[in-house]
């Protein structure tokens, strides 16, 4: 088993242990399944969504999960992005970084609905020195932009091309070194 998906077993114990509710996003279907298997080890309840869930299922297990049934939801990024009120959840873990945070945001946003009652704390499961963490450094940079845009200000250019490949070669963007 991967460190990080010991780490979610962990974290989905604790969560369990003291009453939450949590939300559990992956971009991958094949990540998702992977997050099963601790789960089913410690006999922690929780329903599971993806693309290929027939519509009226796709209710079923959603109104199942507001009922009650299960601790945690695991949902694929794509199919849970919208049209989905989770308000029974007070937690939102984001297995895997996307490369837009608009989708994260709006993914994290099914918990932050008319009807919660209790604040939802969002964590994100970052492997330390890989891809990820450069990911998040791009949705910090597009949030900084995007703020200065929204201000009125002037603020830096987007990634270039040469930026973007850098990111996903794992070198130091090209500005870093001076």
């Amino acid at each position: 088993m991967g460190a990080k998906v010991q780490a979610f077993g962990e974290l989905a114990a604790e969560l369990v242990a003291n009453g939450h509710k949590a939300l559990v996003f992956s971009q991958f279907v094949d990540f998702l399944a992977l997050l099963k298997a601790p789960l089913d080890a410690a006999g922690i309840a929780y329903q599971y969504l993806d693309g290929s869930t027939p519509a009226a299922e796709r209710m079923q297990r959603v109104d199942a999960f507001q009922a009650g049934v299960g601790d945690l939801f695991l949902i694929s990024l794509k199919a849970g992005g919208f049209g989905l009120n989770l308000t029974v959840a007070d937690y939102v873990v984001i297995a895997d970084p996307w490369w837009n945070p608009a989708v994260e945001d709006q993914a994290s946003g099914r918990a932050h609905r008319i009807g919660q009652q209790r604040p939802v704390t969002v964590y994100r499961l970052v492997t330390e020195g890989t891809l990820e963490e450069k990911i998040l450094t791009l949705h910090r940079d597009k949030r900084e932009l995007a703020d200065l845009m929204l201000a009125g200000e002037e603020g830096g250019a987007l990634p270039s091309g040469e930026e973007l490949i850098a990111l996903m070669r794992e070198q130091a963007w090209p500005d870093e070194s001076s």
